[in-house]
């Protein structure tokens, strides 16, 4: 009867927030799958809390669990999708379904996210002058939209890697990564960010093409903001 009454709840509670929409590749996201996804997983635990806590004249208590624990799963989710949307409004894009976004030329930002994570992917054609570490006017202005937004949520843990690419030695490389990932961090932090930051030089690893042309190494040389609400939930992005 309890395993009975977990399959129910389970089941209710995905149905409560199955609703899916289709979207084009660069469009404002209304599907909240993170939503959905965290409110199954919160179901099937308070189901289970509910049911192994139930006797067999109090099958109710099983549902209740199940509504509980989607409240809370959800909750995860739902601030995950609203973050991409407004992150990907203030920069002016939308939020990407295209897993091919990263290595359009034409793309100077590319707003997309996971069950995990919202990932922030700026050019470095955008960002810095050649061969440097300085932020350009142009890289200033979208920093501070994205520091007017992290103001408003101070418990999204913040993670910055920098990308170059293959030309040079590989420690040359890590440190001008380092660099352009901590001139993002510390110009945040002058905008009042108060969030956990964390920064990382990726060097040339993980590079989204081969680094054959020059056209190539352009796209390569990049900046990624990572937005966390859990600790555990961070990867490794030189290698993720």
């Amino acid at each position: 009867m309890k395993i009975k009454r977990v399959l129910i709840a389970s089941t209710l509670a995905a149905f409560i927030f199955s609703s899916c929409t289709t979207q084009p590749t660069l469009v404002k996201d209304t599907s909240y799958s993170r939503t959905k996804n965290g409110a199954l997983i919160g179901a099937v635990a308070g189901a289970l809390i509910g049911a192994t806590t139930a006797d067999d004249d109090k099958a109710k208590e099983a549902l209740v669990g199940a509504a509980a624990g989607a409240a809370v799963g959800g909750g995860i989710g739902y601030l995950l999708d609203k973050q991409a949307n407004e992150v990907a409004e203030a920069l002016g894009t939308g939020v990407s379904t295209d897993p091919l976004a990263a290595i359009d030329p034409t793309r100077d930002i590319v707003v997309s996210k996971t069950d995990r994570y919202v990932k922030i992917m700026f050019r470095s054609s955008m960002m810095f002058p050649f061969d440097s570490d300085q932020l350009t006017p142009e890289a200033k202005r979208k920093v501070a939209k994205l520091a007017a937004l992290l103001r408003r949520y101070p418990n999204t843990i913040v993670q910055i890697a920098g990308f170059t690419d293959s030309k040079g030695s590989y420690e040359y490389n890590y440190q001008l990564s380092l660099r352009r990932a901590q001139s993002v961090a510390n110009y945040l932090r002058s905008l009042g960010v108060r969030n956990r930051i964390y920064v990382k030089g990726c060097s040339y690893n993980k590079p989204l093409v081969p680094n054959k042309t020059e056209a190539q190494r352009a796209l390569n040389r990049r900046v990624e903001v990572f937005l966390y609400n859990r600790p555990q939930d961070a990867v490794d992005p030189c290698r993720e």
